[in-house]
Parts: C-alpha cells; sequence; structure tokens
C-alpha cells in the first residue's frame, strides 16, 4: 500500500495514484502540489486509476492531469506507464486497454522486467502544412490531434535552447485557445527525426510520447519519413510506427522510479488546497 508510485518514460514522469491504496486528492490544486519539484514529489502530472477493484479483463478509465492541474485528454507515455503498472500486479496480464477521454488504448507490455511497453494511439488528424509568427519568429507549421492538440514546427535544427525560448509563446499562441502542445522538430532521413518539446501544462521536457507520435506523423503526412520512425529526444529514443489504416503505435522503455508515502504535513496542505 503506498500513496503514490512514480514511473518515468525517457524523463518524463508521472505519479499514479490508485484509490484502492490511498485517499490523496487529486484536484487541480492538489496535483499542483503535489507536481511541484520543490514543495511536493515532482512530476508532468498525475495518473489516478478508477475508484473499486480494477478488471484488467475490461477497458480500465484513467482520469490524467498535467502539472499545471489542467485536464489531460490522453498521454501516451503515461497510458504506457499504467499499463506496466497493472501488469506487474496482475500475473500473467500483458495486455490492458486503458479508457481515456480520447478514446480507448490498447498497451501491450512486451516485457515487464525491462519495462518494454507498445500502445497503440489509433488514428491522428492532421493538417499537415502551415506557418505561424509568435515572439518575433515565423515558423513551418503541422497541427496534428492525437487525443491533444500538437503544433509541429519543422526546422533545420533545434535544441533545448530554441525550445525553451519559443515554446511558450507557441503553446499559448491565439491561434490555439486552450493551448497546445509544441514539439519543435528536424528530420534526421526518411526513418528518424529529433524533436525537443513544450508541453503545454508542464512546459519544457525531456520526452513526450504523444509529441513524438504528433511529431511522426507530422512529417509522415508531409511525405519526409516513411510509416517507421526513429525519434530522438533529450531523454532517449522511442520507435514510432503508422500502420496502412493510419493508426499510431509508440514503443520504448518505461520505469518504476519508486513508490511513496507523503508526510503527514504534505498530506495536510494537499487537503487544504484541495
Amino acid at each position: 500500500m503506498a500513496d503514490f508510485a512514480k514511473y518515468q518514460a525517457l524523463g518524463n514522469d508521472y505519479l499514479v495514484i490508485d484509490p484502492a491504496e490511498t485517499d490523496l486528492p487529486v484536484t487541480p490544486a492538489a496535483v499542483r502540489l503535489l507536481c511541484d519539484r520543490r514543495f511536493g514529489v515532482g512530476a508532468d502530472g498525475v495518473l489516478r486509476l478508477p475508484h473499486g477493484p480494477v478488471d484488467v479483463g475490461r477497458p480500465v478509465a484513467l482520469h490524467a492531469v498535467n502539472a499545471d492541474g489542467s485536464a489531460c485528454a490522453r498521454s501516451a507515455n503515461g497510458v504506457r506507464m499504467v499499463g506496466l503498472h497493472l501488469a506487474r500486479r496482475h500475473a500473467g496480464v500483458d495486455r490492458v486497454v486503458v479508457l481515456t477521454p480520447a478514446g480507448e488504448s490498447v498497451v501491450e507490455v512486451h516485457d515487464a522486467a525491462a519495462g518494454l511497453v507498445e500502445v497503440d494511439l489509433g488514428p491522428a488528424r492532421v493538417d499537415p502544412a502551415g506557418e505561424l509568427t509568435a515572439a518575433g519568429e515565423r515558423f513551418d507549421v503541422s497541427v496534428v490531434d492525437n487525443g491533444n492538440p500538437h503544433a509541429v514546427l519543422f526546422l533545420d535544427g533545434v535544441d533545448a535552447v530554441l525550445a525553451r525560448a519559443f515554446g511558450e509563446a507557441v503553446a499559448g499562441h491565439e491561434r490555439f485557445p486552450d493551448r497546445v502542445n509544441v514539439e519543435f522538430t528536424t528530420v534526421l532521413g526518411f526513418d528518424a527525426l529529433r524533436i525537443e518539446v513544450h508541453e503545454r501544462g508542464a512546459g519544457y521536457t525531456p520526452a513526450s510520447g504523444a509529441g513524438a507520435c504528433a511529431a511522426a506523423s507530422a512529417a509522415h503526412a508531409r511525405g519526409l519519413t516513411g510509416r517507421r520512425v526513429r525519434v530522438e529526444m533529450a531523454g532517449g529514443v522511442v520507435e514510432v510506427a503508422i500502420g496502412d489504416d493510419g493508426a499510431v503505435r509508440l514503443c520504448g522503455e518505461v520505469e518504476q522510479v519508486c513508490t511513496g508515502d507523503v508526510s503527514p504535513a504534505l498530506r495536510s496542505r494537499l487537503e487544504e488546497a484541495g
């Protein structure tokens, strides 16, 4: 029994909270405090499992919240973390269907010990080409919806300095009234991309599963890459595959960092925040 289990996928980290084991609040204010890297546990968001017993033979409803307390329709890495979390708690389970506001995501755990997990996100909607001016710079952009909104910017080269300098200006651009995740993307070859990520609810992050999928979908729609793409990020590498039906699959490593209980003092602040 623990208040949370912390997972990371290439540095993109989430807290998994199971109401069967804890009564920690998951209100927007409580999540902001939990995810604070100085005054809380620290994470890019919170993933709450459903109340009551979990039947892994049926779709498992997931409630995801970004670090800033905003709702997250679906995190590709978060869904993979939940799949691994459940597989390790239910012997013999290597396939879990996770239900999110963006639809059902089929998670396959290829190697629980190594944390190799794949998810099928279904088809993405891609507006392949356009221009966007933010913070005085003009960008070549594709807009992608794969459960979350993305602006994929194509450049000759990308780095963390660029993403930190322009990420918020693009994420909060007037074109995107609900804000948008941003992928600064460069094409390395017909089967490889490099991206830097600014998430609308967490800021700069070393990796994003949905962001990697969005960049691969946008590049493929432009004819810049094939159906199988290696996506390099600051935190590491994932593999993205786009099926003949347009369904996007993401495969990469997930790791459980720790499990833990919050202190009475932090619990008190969480309850007050809620």
